[in-house]
């Protein structure tokens, strides 16, 4: 490759280059150029002859890679930067752990099962610690989730036990010896489903199955949070207007619920909802308040300063606001000691446990990455649910829910500046301290305050509802997946939402990649660039090839439209052979011809059976017929070439009917010939020009249409196919020889060879499809395409007669048909006469070629006697005569 000398070398013009090689196909490509690595391209592996022992070594690069791996706290620990860092982290983390001390005291609210209270605190500190050593995500917020408490709570209706409140606000009796025991067997259960739950978790990591989340795309992920977002906000309207329901548990729960709400609205405590609108409204004008730390915008602390000052206030005057205060001095342990979970019943729990572990998963997934590509890191799915599972296999011990990610604490601790998880291990130490010396204290804050704190953290994910146009213009497909994801979610829960979801998505993504999208090219003219023809309108079509560009992979969902694509565009279609045909066809592949003579054959049941012959192909391709066209509709107009007996300048597409074709006796089909010309050939088929050899004019209703461009060569652009499994590869093979038994070469270029190594797995390569035609570039199979039409040409000019040989050799031809109707005919002395006369007068006539045409019409009159009549009944005599009345 060499660059023009001329060329200036300005700044954004374009450089030229030039190439001069041979045109390069897989097979001589792969005969002169060796690999580096073995490949089952060329031939078997090989493999060094040198002896090794096998040695065991120790290596501290591997050994650091593994344990950085497993406990990903040292990758951000030993490169913590103190000076930018430690202030922010401080900051999110006083944020999360004040916030964190009433969301714990209301969730028992929200599940109808009064858990100890410093049990659910000391399950939520260890599950952070936890996280924080073993998670990657730098900003997720560990801690129980409202919806996945929702969930355990229906669990714990198989044992039918009563909810600490009603709807109508009165408490459950803690002194019945009956709700006591019911009491202790809900926490019993509640603490085996959050253990079963961790070890599901935990074995999903250990077998790398968190790879799934890979193949859901963003679409899916940001619909799933906003319907999550949904019924987070719904589940706080408990907290807002002061009221208790009983919540409904299945589809369409959360607009069974929020009918509930406005049933029992005019009961709402208006303190509480007034207290909501204020908060609501200092946190929204809060978000135009910024920090600027080390030239990072930090989020104004609102939520610590509303927590605090509340607290405070509520402390010292009494704001007639629901509190969690009544509840939590009901519940008769403040403490219950860890204990191993009770394995007894998790034969009842299986299915509920595995459910809690897809969902938590995923959500603490989902969260994580959106907060990792805002920030710009990755998180390791499969190190995810080991972290994940361990934090519910620590919760299990305090009997307390199964954990995820807190959706509102991992909002709070992003937008106050957290940048490592010091910030969540800060805020469980906090939140750990105030709980066991100023736990009352906290227990007045109005259950409004946390409620406009969680609605407001939960506006982000439903902004995403504002990507719907985009998604529109863009692309639709995923417009639907986030459609449909949404609606899953919304209407029929975080799990079965999940299930559907998923399915949906894979669903599309396998139609999409699956989906064939197939483009005709053109060349730029003087350039061996080749782009669509609907696009470039600079692009034109070259001569007698037809370039079609395969967009996707070929596989058995999409390969018959990759046919009917072909053949459409080639103006044909195909039709299945007959039995004969068929028969004829399995005759030529068998490769023991002395066998096939032979019609009874007697052999040893012990012997393996024989292999099946293998059939190149079952269809025949015949030109598409047109309703304009005026034939009956039943008729399929059959494709051959003719060559000889026309100009050199022009070529004739010969289309007759199949009701004529089977009714001609002397007619041929392209079979037999390929089956005698192939003898001694295995099972390639025969040359065009055999194919030629076996066309015959048709004489009913005949037509002859003249093609400006007759097709000879069809390239297939395999640049972007990335797989052809084994259904589509047999396809392909039975298109090359459909094509190729009508005169048409196929030939494809650019592919890749870890297709062409599924080719040779796949037996695709014979005597007749060989690496010849398979091309390095669209370029090559270009060139090589017109060198081969134009050698073709050139050979067929030479061996063409000249006009006056034609004409001579015609000449001898009608006189050795006229010689033999004359010996028929003795008895018939006077046109004997008269044909001696015409015999010595007929070579000035045919010499002239003007005046022969004039001549003999006149002449072949007098031999129509009665007696000629009926020998030239005869078929064989009919095209003879034929052929001489129509030179």
């Amino acid at each position: 490759m060499e660059l023009d000398d001329d060329i200036v070398r300005a700044y954004g013009q374009p450089a030229v280059y030039r190439v001069q090689r041979e045109v390069q196909t897989e097979e001589h490509f792969q005969t002169y150029f060796e690999r580096k690595l073995s490949s089952t391209l060329c031939g078997e592996i090989q493999i060094p002859g040198v002896h090794q022992r096998l040695q065991c070594s120790f290596s501290w690069g591997r050994f650091r890679k593994i344990i950085l791996k497993l406990f990903p706290v040292l990758n951000w620990l030993f490169s913590y930067r103190f000076r930018e860092w430690l202030l922010r982290d401080i900051h999110a983390g006083l944020s999360v752990g004040m916030f964190q001390i009433p969301q714990g005291l209301l969730g028992v609210l929200l599940t109808r099962l009064p858990l100890p209270v410093i049990n659910g605190f000391y399950s939520a500190f260890c599950c952070s610690m936890t996280y924080v050593i073993f998670g990657t995500s730098h900003h997720i917020s560990i801690g129980s989730f409202s919806i996945l408490n929702a969930m355990v709570a229906n669990i714990l209706k198989t044992l039918n036990f009563s909810e600490i409140s009603s709807s109508n606000g009165s408490l459950a009796n803690f002194s019945d010896p009956t709700f006591m025991k019911n009491y202790m067997e809900a926490l019993t259960l509640t603490a085996s489903t959050t253990f079963l739950t961790g070890i599901i978790q935990l074995l999903l990591g250990c077998f790398c199955l968190g790879f799934v989340t890979t193949y859901l795309p963003k679409t899916l992920i940001d619909a799933y949070l906003t319907a999550a977002a949904l019924h987070v906000i719904v589940s706080q309207f408990t907290f807002i207007f002061g009221i208790m329901i009983d919540f409904h548990k299945g589809p369409l729960d959360i607009f069974y619920n929020l009918f509930h709400y406005f049933l029992v609205l005019p009961k709402a405590n208006a303190t509480s909802i007034l207290l909501f609108l204020v908060c609501v409204g200092m946190l929204r004008v809060s978000k135009y308040i910024k920090i600027t730390y080390k030239h990072n915008p930090i989020a104004f602390p609102m939520e610590l300063l509303l927590i605090i000052t509340v607290t405070i206030i509520s402390n010292c005057i009494h704001l007639h606001a629901e509190s969690s205060k009544v509840v939590l001095s009901m519940i008769p342990h403040r403490f219950l000691p860890p204990t191993p979970p009770d394995l007894s019943n998790l034969n009842k729990i299986v299915f509920h446990a595995f459910s809690l572990a897809i969902v938590s998963y995923f959500l603490l997934v989902f969260v994580g990455k959106r907060y990792a590509s805002l920030h710009n890191y990755n998180i390791a799915s499969n190190q995810e649910l080991i972290a994940v599972g361990l934090c519910n296999i620590s919760s299990s011990f305090f009997k307390s829910f199964a954990v995820s990610c807190a959706l509102s604490g991992t909002v709070i601790q992003e937008k106050t500046g957290g940048r490592t998880q010091l910030a969540a291990a800060i805020g469980a130490s906090i939140m750990l301290v105030f709980v066991l010396k100023l736990r009352y204290f906290f227990q007045a804050l109005p259950n409004g305050v946390l409620a406009a704190i969680v609605v407001v953290n939960m506006l982000p994910f439903l902004e995403k509802f504002l990507d719907i146009p985009t998604l529109w213009r863009q692309d639709k497909y995923h417009l639907v997946i986030w459609l449909v994801t949404f609606a899953a979610v919304l209407c029929l829960g975080l799990d079965v939402g999940l299930a559907i979801s998923m399915g949906f998505t894979f669903f599309v993504i396998t139609v999409r990649s699956h989906r064939m999208k197939m483009v005709v090219l053109g060349q730029i003219p003087n350039m061996n660039i080749y782009r669509s023809l609907s696009v470039y309108r600079a692009a034109m079509e070259i001569e007698g090839v037809k370039i079609f560009q395969c967009c996707s992979s070929i596989s058995f969902a999409n390969m018959k439209h990759f046919k009917n694509y072909l053949l459409r565009k080639m103006d044909m279609k195909a039709v299945p052979l007959d039995e004969n045909e068929m028969r004829a066809l399995i005759s030529v592949s068998l490769s023991d011809t002395a066998v096939q003579g032979k019609d009874l054959k007697c052999a040893c049941v012990c012997d393996p059976p024989e292999p099946a012959p293998r059939i190149p192909y079952t269809e025949k391709l015949v030109k598409r017929h047109h309703t304009d066209s005026g034939s009956s509709s039943s008729s399929v107009n059959l494709v051959h070439w003719s060559k000889y007996g026309d100009r050199p300048s022009s070529r004739t597409l010969s289309v007759g009917t199949a009701q004529a074709q089977s009714a001609s006796p002397g007619l041929k089909t392209g079979l037999e010939t390929e089956k005698s010309q192939d003898e001694g050939r295995g099972a390639c088929l025969s040359s065009p020009s055999a194919i030629d050899d076996s066309s015959v004019l048709l004489h009913q209703e005949e037509q002859k249409t003249r093609l400006l461009c007759p097709v000879h060569t069809i390239i297939l652009d395999f640049s972007m196919v990335q797989f052809v499994d084994l259904q589509a590869s047999d396809l392909l093979r039975q298109i090359f020889y459909m094509f190729h038994n009508i005169g048409i070469t196929v030939l494809i270029a650019s592919c890749h060879f870890s297709v062409i190594a599924i080719f040779e797995k796949n037996d695709f390569f014979d005597s007749c499809i060989t690496k010849e035609r398979f091309f390095l570039t669209l370029h090559d199979a270009v060139l090589a395409a017109l060198e081969k039409h134009q050698r073709q040409e050139e050979l067929e000019l030479a061996s063409r007669p000249t006009e006056r040989e034609f004409a001579e050799e015609a000449f001898a031809e009608q006189q050795k048909e006229r010689s033999l109707l004359l010996e028929k005919n003795k008895d018939f002395s006077s046109v004997k006469s008269s044909e001696n006369e015409f015999l010595h007068d007929e070579p000035v006539s045919v010499i002239s070629g003007s005046t022969q045409n004039e001549v003999e019409p006149s002449s072949l009159q007098q031999y129509d006697t009665p007696g000629l009549q009926l020998d030239l009944q005869h078929t064989g005599w009919e095209e003879r005569w034929k052929y001489t009345s129509n030179p």
